[in-house]
């Protein structure tokens, strides 16, 4: 290994190490004021939700950037096992880095499908256990999150305590909120809040409105999935076909050599780049808008 890449993978390593010492030391010790607090404390909630959503709810949010710099890093050795130069080796590590972000991302999604298309079968159980069954509210609530999907039975079962202990049923929407962290969950658990603390014969309605909402909505994203179809199928080739361009050229010739030289880094630094510009772009392609949590 050369001086000059030896230099460049310490500083990369180095400025890794300085980031996770200087965010665990202010997490733990200094605290600073005002704005800079909001600004943290917004990020720090909507990353802990996101890990909710994704089913990492046992996960922190250092330990995901820690997964990230160990899949950079993982990246960046590879990269310099390929091409045997430091540039390439860092951009090759700074697109791997975002490799546990997509897989996140993915399993986010696959979550939150599985929610929607849960919540009319459960809306329904709902309705018919504090309609015609004559169930009470909390208590319906409570009967049809043990028919719920798995990652969330855990929410379900961390409100009912919260109703045992407390019977304050605000207090156990909030949980639930928390812990399902969706947004039709919110509006769910605010029509039930209304509905527990004024009374009324309406809930019934509101509940089917709510329904055929969620219905329409699932039809909808399922249309869309359908046209996305091509667009998941080439999103593929984005890092296979490089990939494999990139290995066959170090069996060609002096590929390996050629890979080292100055204009091979430029070369190879500028397709990695449109690596990652083209799947970023590509999965923006294939994002459907979720609708926004108003009642958190």
């Amino acid at each position: 290994m050369k001086p000059a890449d030896v230099a460049a993978l310490a500083a990369v390593l180095a400025g890794v190490g300085a980031y996770l010492l200087l965010s665990s030391y202010s997490e733990g010790g200094v605290q600073g004021t005002g704005s800079a607090v909001r600004w943290k404390d917004r990020l720090t909630q909507r990353s802990k939700v996101w890990l909710v959503q994704a089913g990492l709810a046992e996960t922190t949010p250092g330990g995901f950037i820690a997964a990230l710099c160990a899949s950079g890093l993982a990246g960046a050795i590879g990269g310099y096992l390929i091409f045997d130069a430091a540039a390439p080796a860092i951009a090759a590590g700074f697109l791997a880095g975002g490799f546990p972000l997509a897989s996140y991302r993915r399993r986010r999604v696959e979550r939150m499908d599985v929610a929607r298309q849960a919540w009319p079968a459960m809306l329904e159980e709902i309705r018919m256990r504090a309609g015609s069954m004559g169930q009470s509210i909390p208590q319906a609530l409570f009967e049809a999150g043990r028919t719920s999907p798995d990652g969330w039975r855990q929410a379900f079962a961390l409100a009912e305590r919260e109703w045992l202990l407390t019977t304050d049923f605000a207090a156990t929407t909030s949980v639930l909120k928390q812990g399902l962290a969706d947004p039709t969950a919110d509006a769910v658990c605010e029509t039930l809040l209304v509905a527990h603390e004024l009374g009324g014969s309406d809930v019934d309605r509101r509940l089917a409105d709510l329904i055929q909402d969620r219905i329409s909505d699932l039809q909808a994203r399922k249309e869309a999935a359908s046209k996305q179809a091509g667009v998941r199928f080439a999103r593929r080739f984005v890092l296979l076909v490089p990939l494999g361009m990139a290995l066959a050229g170090l069996s060609i010739g002096s590929g390996r050599a050629a890979y080292s030289s100055p204009g091979g880094q430029v070369a190879v630094i500028v397709a990695l780049l449109a690596v990652g510009v083209c799947w970023a772009w590509s999965g923006r392609l294939l994002r459907v808008e979720s609708p926004p949590r108003v009642f958190r």
